[in-house]
């Protein structure tokens, strides 16, 4: 199993409106979820759901600074995902799994304790409401294998 690209990026930002506006002006990106504090934004031709999450620090936030927040890297399938999972335990580096209604992530600490998520997007006609509204939630393994096996 290889990974097969980068899917996105996430930054911590000081003003995602701000953040988004630049995006949007310099690389042509589109707002696909605007929640406040969160903003995802993708490219006109990327069949991405989101390029880019831009999250903004909270005002006095002595513990974060703007910069990276993690990369996802995507696989091909479900088995795929499996499999790093299995990979990621064995190394001690797991730290979280969730369900975004369009992707199915885990995420992991290098050696340096800087994260990263490994992604595997669902098929888009499996996105639904969530093509629209971005949802973090539990990823129950035994219900996405049994859908996605």
């Amino acid at each position: 199993m290889a990974v097969r690209r980068l899917n996105h990026a996430v930054l911590h930002v000081s003003d995602a409106a701000r953040s988004a506006a630049f995006y949007a002006a310099a690389l042509g990106m589109e707002v696909v979820e605007d929640l406040g504090p969160a903003v995802f934004m993708s490219l006109p031709a990327s069949g991405n759901h989101h390029d880019l999450g831009l999250f903004q620090i909270p005002a006095g936030s002595a513990t974060r600074g703007p910069g990276l927040y993690h990369l996802a890297w995507e696989v091909d399938s479900f088995t795929d995902l499996v499999e790093r999972r299995r990979a990621l335990i064995e190394l001690g580096a797991l730290r979280g799994e969730s369900d975004h209604g369009v992707s199915l992530s885990l995420y992991a600490h290098d050696p340096d304790g800087i994260e990263f998520e490994v992604m595997w997007p669902l098929p888009e006609s499996a996105w639904g409401r969530y093509a629209e509204h971005a949802v973090t939630q539990h990823l129950d393994w035994a219900a996405a294998t049994s859908r996605w096996s």
